[in-house]
């Protein structure tokens, strides 16, 4: 079906979103190499023939090879049913519609994307376009709509219906002043096109396409939306609407802060009908029938769900319901000016105020939150774990104010951090990989706070190494994250110590890849397991499309892992490198390794613990290393070394060596215990003497002979989740 109607099929596709999420290039950067660049060879007045296409996904998509599967899917779409001109020979496609439609998949503004297309087809650059010329584009917007799994049939009338707009006076051209206003004032248009919405507090909707799993209703016209069927949701009030209903939609009911002074200390119910999810109402405990009309209530901020009936017997003040230790309800958050007495000429707030960007700011709002509550500040990476994160950034911003919750692609942390500076009792969440963690983390340290937060982990990446030791779990899998944040209230602080690394590089020819961080987290490593992360990131890297889920990255992990298994490329490490702990040489002359793992926490490659389980004496409460004392900074007596616990907060590492991938392998099954364990210290460098692969926290590099210094640095509050209820080899958090 899909090829009789010139669509690539959708796993196709979905490798063409991956190559197109690691690339760096736009489209108008392709477009000038073929118009006035090194490509016009192969541009055949606005066409190109297959060896062109190829040479533009090549480039547009940075990579060497496309797969030829791939090239030709893509190709004959473009040939197939497409085309407005019969001129167009089949040997070839147009490149300004290859160009239309890879603009419009493209990250950035939907009204700048709407101008790229206009300006592709308008040849003459008179700023006028044909009504043909205008339904290319959009016949271009409607083969992405199919794409991204749209429903075209309620699209299209939409379309036709702006297309209408624009041509009011029958002319049959359009001039790009009227393209671009009929454009913005189309909202399923608009959300197609990747619209961002800003948070505004105009009563602007936050909306996204959605599908939905269950019958449901529109809020404006009342009828059903249908099972399976797409609407648009706002993610601050859970309005729904049919697509073409968006546009005559009412305001959004829902305020992220307090407007006036009446309004600040007590918050009330902000009920809006229907997204009575549950279908059961909490004042009567009776069901709400919504399959069959749209009825029931729902509070924005406490979440209660009512018959329509029920609401006189509520309250008017709202306590933010079971989630209110982590709300920031709008009557906590007020312009600054209505808490420093100041008086205006009228009673409101001028709205150019309230909607200025830097209302986000810790001088333009204050925060006064509700006594005996956490207030929870989040980050999220919509890119971590496919699109889990922007999933889980949506149902934040419903759970929570919204401007609790951060978008890290957008801003970065510190945008967060700024507003939350004066908060007390405030707590982190980051939802995001290892890596977003320590951004995270380094931003804390760079922003000098008077109070820092402990910080909690939902974790969306790949190894999820420290959310494990946390007790967050190995990975996010659509959990209730109302569970979650109740989970979070329970939690307890621990103070994890975090590392300088210090890389000195000998005087060589040779060029080294860039140190990836310059603080160590989780943990450091030469040899053989840096080797298998080196030759993982650079596939990765080189293909994506073949890395889109956590089960492939196992699998390539482990055919990297029995290569270099076979091929023992970090063989004799040990005449390699010298190893200093604490000023004191360690002896390695009696040892065979491929790998030194130098560990922080007692999880690696996303489960992994190379130090090994250690049975504590009977009796001991808190550790045998709290027996040790402050004095033994230095543990190399492999007897005590048995009885050592890993410990975040103990001020010391624990150095593993390994003996190959084959017993990196062991560990990670089960099939063994552990590693060498060559000591505990806290303070270790390394002298090497050749080229070797190495790792920080996940991320490697080649690193050309040098001194490596690794020194503690601090520690930083961490929140450890409840105890799980069956036993695990984290027991030194219990």
């Amino acid at each position: 079906m899909a090829k009789e109607r010139g669509l690539i099929s959708p796993s196709d596709f979905a490798q063409l979103q991956k190559y197109m999420e690691y690339s760096t290039k736009k489209v108008s950067d392709v477009l000038k190499l073929f118009e006035d660049g090194e490509m016009a060879e192969y541009l055949q007045g606005d066409a190109i023939g297959y060896e062109g296409f190829q040479q533009f996904l090549k480039i547009y998509l940075e990579v060497d090879n496309v797969p030829d599967h791939l090239s030709q899917a893509l190709f004959q779409s473009f040939q197939t049913g497409y085309y407005i001109e019969d001129t167009v020979r089949e040997d070839v496609v147009c490149l300004s519609d290859v160009s239309c439609y890879f603009s419009l998949l493209e990250g950035g503004r939907p009204e700048d994307k709407l101008e790229f297309t206009f300006k592709l087809y308008d040849t003459d650059r008179n700023g006028i376009l044909d009504s043909s010329e205008v339904d290319r584009i959009i016949i271009q917007m409607m083969r992405m709509a199919e794409y991204l799994d749209w429903d075209v049939s309620e699209l299209r009338p939409i379309l036709q219906e702006m297309m209408k707009a624009i041509d009011y006076d029958g002319s049959g051209s359009v001039s790009l002043a009227e393209w671009l206003r009929a454009g913005a004032t189309t909202v399923p248009l608009l959300v197609l096109l990747g619209l961002e919405m800003t948070l505004k507090d105009n009563g602007q909707h936050m909306w996204r396409p959605k599908r939905f799993p269950r019958p449901v209703y529109c809020n404006l016209c009342e009828s059903s939306i249908g099972l399976g069927k797409q609407g648009l949701s706002c993610n601050l009030c859970k309005y729904i609407v049919h697509d073409q209903c968006a546009m005559k939609a009412l305001p959004c009911e829902v305020s992220t802060y307090a407007k006036s002074r009446k309004d600040i200390g007590v918050q009330s119910h902000v009920w809006v009908r229907g997204g009575c999810e549950s279908g059961r109402c909490d004042r009567c405990q009776k069901k709400i029938r919504i399959y069959h009309s749209l009825v029931g209530l729902h509070c924005v901020w406490c979440h209660l769900e009512i018959h329509d009936d029920c609401l006189p017997a509520m309250g008017h003040e709202c306590d933010c319901g079971l989630l209110r230790d982590h709300i920031l309800p709008p009557s906590s958050i007020y312009p600054s000016v209505l808490a420093s007495g100041q008086e205006r000429k009228t009673s409101k707030i001028s709205q150019k105020t309230m909607d200025d960007s830097s209302l986000s700011t810790s001088e333009a709002l204050r925060i006064d939150p509700v006594s005996n509550t956490h207030p929870l500040l989040v980050f999220v990476n919509p890119k971590s774990g496919g699109k889990q994160g922007e999933r889980v950034l949506w149902k934040f911003q419903y759970l929570l104010n919204p401007r609790q919750v951060f978008n890290l692609l957008k801003d970065g942390p510190e945008p967060g951090l700024r507003f939350f500076r004066d908060v007390p009792d405030y707590r982190i969440l980051v939802c995001g990989g290892d890596g977003t963690v320590g951004w995270i983390l380094e931003s804390i340290d760079k922003a000098n706070l008077p109070f820092v937060p402990p910080v909690a982990v939902l974790p969306l990446g790949t190894g999820n190494d420290l959310a494990r030791c946390l007790r967050w779990g190995g990975g996010y899998e659509g959990q209730n994250l109302g569970k979650i944040l109740k989970d979070l209230e329970t939690s307890k602080v621990v103070h994890m110590d975090r590392w300088s690394v210090e890389v000195i590089p000998q005087q060589t020819e040779e060029k080294s890849d860039p140190v990836p961080f310059q603080i160590i987290n989780n943990y450091f490593s030469i040899g053989v397991d840096a080797s298998i992360a080196h030759r993982f990131h650079i596939m990765r890297e080189k293909y994506p499309e073949k890395f889109n889920s956590r089960m492939k990255n196992k699998l390539w992990y482990f055919e990297f892992a029995t290569s270099e298994s076979i091929f023992s490329t970090c063989k004799k490490l040990e005449e390699s490198l010298t190893v200093e702990i604490c000023g004191k040489p360690l002896d390695l002359s009696n040892q065979s390794l491929e790998g030194i793992a130098v560990l922080n926490i007692p999880s690696t490659h996303g489960g992994s613990n190379l130090w090994g389980d250690t049975k504590r004496p009977h009796g001991d409460i808190h550790g045998i290393n709290q027996a040790l004392g402050a004095t033994a900074k230095v543990i190399t007596d492999p007897d005590i070394l048995k009885t050592c616990v890993p410990d975040l907060s103990d001020k010391r590492l624990e150095v593993v060596g390994l003996e190959g991938a084959i017993e990196i392998g062991q560990i990670y099954t089960k099939l063994k215990n552990a590693g060498h364990r060559l000591a505990k210290c806290s303070e270790i460098t390394f002298h090497t003497t050749k080229t070797l692969p190495m790792q920080i926290d996940g991320e490697p590099w080649m690193q050309t002979p040098c001194t490596i210094k690794i020194t503690h640095r601090n520690q930083m509050p961490m929140l450890v989740g409840p105890p799980p209820r069956s036993s695990n080899f984290f027991g030194f958090l219990c």
